[in-house]
């Protein structure tokens, strides 16, 4: 089997490529060049021309999707990348790069130095012109590709960097993810609304903060809280209040996105906090106490957790655990 692959879809403007197998790199970089000249096109973002090393040895891992006029990359790669010196040519365009591991370094505008987007970082600017860039192994980042319109003015010629965790970031990332997913499947009004959602973000990143309620910004915001808030499920402090500072926006926005989706705050952190409890009630060893179990999720009392948990399962804690051990001890 040919270990290097470019599966793409020609009506969506979708392709991914692995050219991480042994023996793949060789082969890589024309994949993936050969993706993107065809599905995402050098109307968005004209690929530079690389250097030969990087023509030997292209070991990348990547998903990318075209949005409208904007495309969004998430790239993993395994060997080091750069690019020509010079690499030329004109273009229009806002450049966004996402270090989660390794580092980014982008050549500068004329007169202006090298700039290194290192790992937990974002870097956004104006490209007027194809610069030289080169990344480091074992990079893992997003890069984002977006229609200069309503983004060139608010940056101008800044460049605006900041933390990968921040709020808003956190929020793009959300939506990004989600894109990936579903963009094959959406209508020409879904991509539409992917795409207007999109470039609200970045200006939310360019701006630095993000507290609006647009109807279309409603499942990143949630799925950003969410993520926050199964990563705290333990922790007393875990509230809207928190899960809004956090993400830098308001409380009464925080419960518009979640009521737009059809869904509530309060509800989500209680069942996911059920949902634990339960696997830790059939945990094969160590098992807490039902007043442990209350404690450790956040619960009033003992009395208070055994309510919950039987109105969202049918069984009190005590009943379920004990049905639970039958069933795993009766014959199959």
């Amino acid at each position: 089997m040919n270990s290097t692959r470019a599966a793409v879809d020609g009506v969506r403007g979708v392709f991914s490529v692995d050219s991480t197998d042994p023996g793949a790199a060789p082969r890589g970089l024309d994949a993936f060049r050969r993706g993107w000249e065809t599905q995402i096109g050098d109307d968005v973002f004209q690929l530079p021309a690389y250097s030969a090393d990087t023509i030997g040895d292209f070991r990348v891992k990547g998903h990318v999707a075209r949005v409208h006029g904007a495309a969004i990359a998430d790239l993993h790669a395994a060997s080091a990348t750069r690019t020509a010196d010079v690499p030329g040519g004109d273009q229009d365009l806002v450049a966004m790069y996402v270090v989660q591991r390794g580092a980014w370094t982008l050549g500068g505008p004329p007169g202006c130095g090298e700039q290194t987007v290192s790992a937990g970082q974002f870097l956004v600017r104006h490209l007027g012109r194809l610069s030289a860039f080169e990344t480091t192994a074992h990079l893992t980042a997003k890069f984002f590709v977006l229609p200069p319109g309503e983004l060139k003015p608010l940056l101008g010629n800044r460049v605006v960097t900041g933390p990968a965790d921040s709020a808003e970031m956190r929020l793009l990332t959300a939506l990004t993810d989600m894109i990936h997913t579903t963009v094959a499947d959406l209508d020409p009004t879904g991509v539409e609304a992917a795409h207007g959602a999109l470039i609200e973000l970045a200006k939310a990143v360019a701006k630095g903060r993000f507290d609006g309620m647009e109807p279309r910004l409603a499942p990143a915001l949630t799925q950003a809280a969410k993520d926050l808030a199964d990563r705290r499920l333990a922790d007393p402090e875990l509230s809207p209040a928190m899960l809004a500072r956090e993400l830098n926006v308001s409380v009464r926005t925080l419960h518009r996105a979640f009521a737009a989706v059809g869904e509530q705050v309060t509800t989500y952190i209680r069942h996911r906090r059920l949902q634990e409890a339960r696997l830790a009630l059939t945990a094969p060893s160590g098992r807490l106490s039902i007043s442990e179990l209350a404690a450790h999720w956040q619960f009033a009392d003992s009395s208070h957790f055994t309510r919950a948990f039987k109105k969202h399962y049918g069984q009190t804690p005590t009943e379920y655990a004990r049905s639970t051990e039958a069933a795993s001890l009766s014959p199959n």
